[in-house]
């Protein structure tokens, strides 16, 4: 017998299964444990790419201090509306709601995503929480936050709702802080400051159902295979007498949840035209108000929602300052 052959197999199985997304909104589950206090998170939609010249700051490259390229992505931000807090109690299945208080006066378009409470007691619910703070048994505070697309170039009225944890101390520096936002509107530069680092978490690009070459990435047939070429060559051996979960199979490719980490901001803005390429970003238009740009390359196609968290995992050396840019290219990106 010959020697036997071996190669990588094709494909990465960390994210199986490869199913779609429940929805375009991505599930946070993790939260720094930071004391900052403060909401620990924005979000905004995706507007497209640009090209940024900057002074390299990063200790040990080649390049520190000298200029250089940058891909970057830009990211606008209008101010989140805090439509509620809720408090969390943990019980040996882990954490769950135990009240929640709603603010006074809520968005219009808030109807179009979920129903308001109508015969609301807010007096009550303030003291069902402060009891709970009280005796000590709130273990997690987050924020029930709304996003405002009518403000942006999108043709969007319905509003992206989600949690954003209250980071703190205490649960009662939390909770005299939260009371302070109920109403109010958050801006990303309450969050973040230029040069810090942000988690993006978001839904990368559907592609709807594919094939297992292009899924996985596997070799295709031969020319002479009789039941096809862009197909798997084998099932899998006799024993176990099944077909297992590794192997190659077609499926749903693309919108599924990923989290891309550490992503540097480059810079905060208020005035989308400053960032806006000659004629708007291709299938987004022109950015109106409050921007982020990020470094590098985010989940998702334009328009998706991107959501920035605190850094959960910062690296060590990683320069906070803020970055010194000398030249943001605004070309036209329509080929004119």
């Amino acid at each position: 017998m010959g020697k036997r052959k071996h190669r990588p197999r094709r494909g990465s199985l960390a994210y199986m299964p490869r199913v779609r997304a429940p929805r375009p909104v991505a599930q946070v589950r993790a939260w720094p444990a930071e004391a900052r206090l403060g909401l620990q998170g924005c979000a905004g939609y995706k507007a497209g790419m640009i090209q940024i010249f900057m002074i390299d700051d990063q200790k040990g490259s080649l390049t520190t201090g000298q200029e250089i390229i940058f891909p970057a992505t830009v990211i606008e931000i209008p101010p989140i509306i805090v439509c509620a807090v809720r408090l969390y109690t943990s019980d040996t299945h882990g954490l769950e709601s135990g009240t929640e208080v709603w603010a006074s006066e809520l968005p219009k378009e808030l109807s179009r995503s979920l129903n308001p409470p109508k015969k609301y007691d807010a007096q009550k619910a303030l003291e069902r929480a402060e009891a709970l703070v009280k005796k000590g048994k709130v273990e997690d505070i987050r924020a029930i936050i709304c996003t405002q697309p009518w403000v942006t170039n999108l043709s969007k009225k319905k509003p992206d709702v989600f949690e954003i944890r209250v980071g703190g101390s205490s649960a009662e520096e939390r909770w005299n802080y939260s009371k302070g936002l109920l109403g109010k509107q958050v801006r990303a530069g309450d969050v973040f400051k230029e040069g810090e680092y942000a988690d993006v978490l978001a839904i990368t690009k559907g592609k709807g159902f594919q094939g297992p070459v292009k899924r996985w990435g596997i070799k295709i047939l031969p020319r002479k295979s009789d039941e096809g070429r862009r197909q798997v060559g084998t099932l899998g051996p006799w024993s176990p007498a099944r077909v297992m979960w590794t192997v190659p199979a077609p499926g749903q490719m693309g919108y599924h949840q990923r989290t891309d980490f550490n992503k540097r901001i480059l810079k905060l803005g208020n005035d989308g035209k400053e960032i806006t390429p000659s004629g708007g970003f291709l299938r987004y238009g022109q950015v109106r108000g409050e921007f982020v740009v990020l470094a590098g390359s985010v989940p998702g196609p334009t328009k998706r929602l991107i959501q920035l968290r605190r850094p959960i995992r910062l690296p060590r050396g990683a320069t906070t300052q803020p970055p010194s840019i000398t030249y943001m290219d605004t070309t036209s990106q329509q080929g004119a």
